[in-house]
């Protein structure tokens, strides 16, 4: 099947409040604009100069999604133009995002990446480390001012045990459903970023509100 009929057969399985993110990591600028002329306006990418390519010649009504694991001295590369960022997972990341939003006159959207698997190698912060920073976001707004932060974003165990990662997915949703009441100018949790090809369906029943797809629309890498 093409890009575009990917999509299209993707699209029309997601509910209305579930926010597609088309993960276009490592695929040409062909590709993207494939799916871009078929409507998909979100990509996400996972390398900071890959996405910053790709934005300096494509159309400038993209939404462009950091969803890797982000390094703090690449942030001011895409400060500029970045609309989300899925994995903070520091506070010394989060105020490298301010501060380079602030140098841009920018509000960057951010969501907090909680770790929620059972593997070493996956990022991420835990509970504690969760609370402290959601607190300092809206304790202390003069050295805030030029981020957002939006929801929470996880990654399950990579294993063929769908209970474990429904069990993983769960759990993400009860901390988020914790913190979705507060409702401050730089902290209004509503976003829930869960789910890739190959479990987005679960996430969702689980409680997702934004799916990060790659290889269902793009093809295998």
């Amino acid at each position: 099947m093409s890009i575009s009929k990917n999509l299209n057969n993707i699209k029309s399985q997601l509910p209305a409040h579930v926010t597609l993110v088309a993960v276009s990591k490592t695929k040409p600028v062909a590709d993207l604009m494939e799916a871009y002329d078929a409507g998909q306006r979100i990509f996400g990418e996972n390398k900071i100069q890959e996405m910053t390519d790709k934005w300096e010649v494509m159309p400038k009504d993209i939404e462009w999604h950091m969803i890797g694991h982000v390094q703090t001295n690449k942030v001011k590369y895409m400060a500029p133009y970045v609309s989300l960022i899925h994995g903070v997972d520091s506070l010394k990341l989060l105020q490298e995002i301010n501060k380079q939003a602030a140098k841009n006159n920018r509000v960057i959207d951010c969501l907090l990446q909680v770790y929620i698997a059972e593997e070493e190698s996956k990022f991420g912060l835990d509970e504690q480390e969760l609370d402290e920073i959601l607190k300092l976001v809206q304790n202390d707004k003069d050295n805030f001012k030029n981020i957002r932060i939006v929801g929470l974003m996880g990654m399950a165990t990579f294993t063929e045990n769908k209970n474990q990662i429904e069990k993983e997915f769960k759990h993400l949703k009860t901390i988020f459903d914790k913190y979705k009441k507060l409702n401050t100018e730089h902290c209004q949790l509503n976003t829930l970023s869960m789910g890739m090809s190959g479990d987005y369906q679960l996430a969702i029943s689980c409680g997702s509100t934004m799916v990060r797809i790659g290889s269902s629309i793009f093809g295998s890498r």
